[in-house]
């Protein structure tokens, strides 16, 4: 039950020719619905780019044009989910464009096969609750692209079979992406409210002139988020104050708040929340265990500096 071999995108913007990629790269085959046809000409020059720079990164099994010719592109719906086990749906961001997509498929799929949506913020509920078989129905939201970042958030809605979204998890495991389940329908869904809460301050900042828009790029490129490549936030907290995450929350937890207060945001860590956070890490990893693991952080950021360095070189002499 969790083999596919098949999977369609109903399309053919950059989310679907990003996942066709990754779909193609790992054996399956694809089809990309696409109804411009100036956009069905452009797709596989498109693809045949992208899988040329994949392959020269080291990061492509087999040929270009092998993996190429597992995508095929056409302006028919029908055609392009027939036999299908995966459906991914990557139109623009407009209920109505999705609902009225959505009633398309549910006609001309098989009923048992799971229908996605490559949504970014805009939950299932709000253009699926009205098919007949909308319990098939879910988001499957990418980092962009996929092919390069592999997280996806599956989000069901309350309607969602709990046996689909298990199925859809293991069939982009498969592929080599790294599925989530996201346990409640948002708006944002994680990616997105992550994303939207660093960007805010970083506005906020800009606009009260403590930072340049280059320095707080800076901050990220060369602080945060080299942390973020190795280990989330929790874990950043949990391995930076000695004593775990529970002793960061009782450190830094009040001047947090006073941070969120002064951007009219009043959320707290109360100690039921924090209670909640420790108990999950040290599930994961025990106090005992703490000092080995801060060694490996440390291992892998000398990693990547090493690597930062050495195409800074590169760049030097070229």
């Amino acid at each position: 039950m969790n083999q596919f071999k098949n999977v369609a995108l109903a399309g053919g913007g950059s989310i679907g020719v990003a996942f066709a990629l990754q779909f193609a790269r790992a054996g399956k085959s694809v089809r990309i619905f696409e109804q411009s046809p100036e956009r069905c000409a452009l797709i596989p020059r498109e693809i045949d780019a992208r899988l040329k720079m994949l392959s020269a990164a080291g990061l492509l099994e087999g040929e270009p044009e092998v993996v190429a010719a597992r995508i095929e592109v056409t302006p028919e719906l029908q055609s392009a989910v027939a036999d299908c086990d995966l459906v991914v749906e990557c139109v623009p961001e407009v209920l109505d464009i999705k609902r009225e997509l959505f009633a398309q498929l549910e006609r001309h799929v098989g009923p048992e096969v799971p229908l996605c949506s490559a949504s970014s913020a805009l939950p299932a509920s709000s253009f699926c609750s009205e098919l007949a078989t909308r319990q098939r129905c879910l988001i499957a939201h990418p980092g962009n692209p996929p092919y390069l970042i592999p997280i996806v958030e599956l989000v069901p809605a309350p309607f969602t079979d709990a046996a689909v979204v298990q199925r859809c998890s293991a069939y982009f495991q498969q592929v080599g992406m790294s599925p989530i389940v996201v346990q409640r329908e948002v708006e944002g869904f994680v990616f997105n409210r992550l994303q939207g809460a660093l960007l805010r301050e970083a506005y906020c900042l800009v606009r009260d002139g403590v930072a340049s828009v280059e320095d707080v790029d800076k901050v990220v490129r060369n602080g945060l988020g080299l942390r973020w490549s190795v280990i989330g936030p929790f874990e950043t907290a949990d391995l930076n104050t000695r004593g775990g995450i529970a002793a960061h929350a009782r450190k830094l937890g009040p001047a947090y708040e006073r941070m969120g207060k002064e951007r009219g945001q009043n959320d707290p860590w109360t100690d039921e929340l924090v209670a909640n956070v420790v108990a999950q890490r040290r599930a994961m990893l025990p106090l005992d265990q703490w000092e080995a693991r801060v060694e490996w952080r440390d291992q892998q950021l000398m990693q990547l500096a090493r690597m930062r360095k050495e195409h800074a070189a590169n760049d030097a002499s070229s």
